[in-house]
């Protein structure tokens, strides 16, 4: 995971020249020039896009001209209404078998914190946040295995696994929203069985994302996943999920998220942390989550680390330390 402070640390590591993955990539080397900046800055930041005070600071800091008006005052601050600093992780307490969290749990997710509260489910894998109504972050393993030609189910509903009191988002409370009812984990990517289709349908597994988003580049990235699989004969491990904040919906019950990111690892077996190695293939995009995007989820690559300073979550944390930094600070080209 990325050092938060000092920011020296990182900015160094980021410096590096990054090469490109093997596989559909030519071997070619990469710089990324805003590798020590959160994905946003490609596009336009908000205020609603950042995790921290901290973070907000820092980019800022990087260009005085603030392109991104983060300033709105002009006394040097950068939108000075959000938390000073990124919360730290929650404390590891709980340990599963389940192929979804492999290669680790971005949040250390578990069943104390009803903001961070892991379902561990045979079709994935996700941390949910109650205050937001929606998840943080799901994981899951795509394989042959894992499609079929189960119809779509369409059975969106709440999510009963939730402790006893929690509010449970309904399928009416996106009603009128302006708002798709995104799924993270893909109905096309479970179509075994019907229980596994049906399973992404609770809304525990549902986001509020805009139609040009679902309809375009998270689509058309969705389908590139499967194409690894039916074309390629690959199994993914899939990491995606949301952040930032925009205007509540559902009478201030549900937040929807200003970002969406996936990070995807390419294996030609059963995903594990032994099989990982320096040519292993990774892809990950961080997308606004807005109403004019480009089509080509290629646009919108980036690399893990960028994520994880986006963030604040450890994603790979089961790899070994020095493979992990390597695959991490690599800028995702396809």
């Amino acid at each position: 995971m990325i050092p938060w402070s000092p920011w020296i640390q990182y900015s160094t590591r980021a410096a590096v020249l990054l090469l490109a993955v093997t596989g559909c990539n030519a071997a070619t080397e990469l710089v990324d020039p805003n590798a020590h900046l959160p994905p946003c800055v490609e596009q336009n930041c908000n205020c609603g896009d950042f995790v921290s005070q901290d973070l907000a600071q820092w980019v800022l800091d990087n260009d005085k001209n603030d392109p991104h008006s983060l300033d709105g005052d002009g006394n040097g601050r950068a939108c000075e209404r959000l938390p000073q600093t990124t919360p730290e992780l929650d404390w590891e307490t709980y340990f599963s078998n389940s192929p979804h969290l492999a290669l680790g749990n971005p949040s250390h997710a578990g069943q104390e914190n009803i903001d961070n509260y892991l379902i561990d489910r045979e079709q994935y894998a996700l941390a949910y946040s109650q205050s937001r109504g929606v998840l943080r972050w799901a994981s899951w393993v795509l394989s042959k295995d894992w499609v079929g030609s189960t119809d779509r189910q369409n059975n969106f509903r709440p999510d009963g696994i939730l402790p006893k009191g929690t509010y449970q988002v309904t399928p009416r409370d996106y009603t009128g929203s302006g708002y798709d009812r995104g799924h993270m984990v893909p109905s096309a990517d479970r179509t075994a069985s019907e229980p596994d289709n049906s399973a992404t349908f609770l809304m525990t597994n549902i986001f509020p994302q805009t139609a040009e988003n679902n309809r375009g580049p998270w689509r058309e990235l969705e389908s590139y996943c499967r194409d690894l699989v039916h074309q390629q004969g690959k199994t993914l491990y899939i990491i995606g999920g949301i952040y930032g904040q925009k205007q509540p919906i559902a009478q201030e019950r549900v937040i929807p998220p200003s970002r969406i990111w996936k990070v995807v690892v390419v294996f030609d077996r059963a995903p594990t942390a032994d099989d990982i190695h320096y040519n292993t293939e990774i892809i990950a995009v961080d997308i606004p989550n807005s109403n004019r995007l480009d089509d080509q989820w290629q646009t919108y690559q980036t690399s893990i680390d960028r994520i994880e300073l986006a963030t604040g979550y450890d994603l790979l944390s089961e790899v070994p330390a020095t493979l992990q930094a390597e695959l991490e600070t690599r800028l995702s080209n396809h």
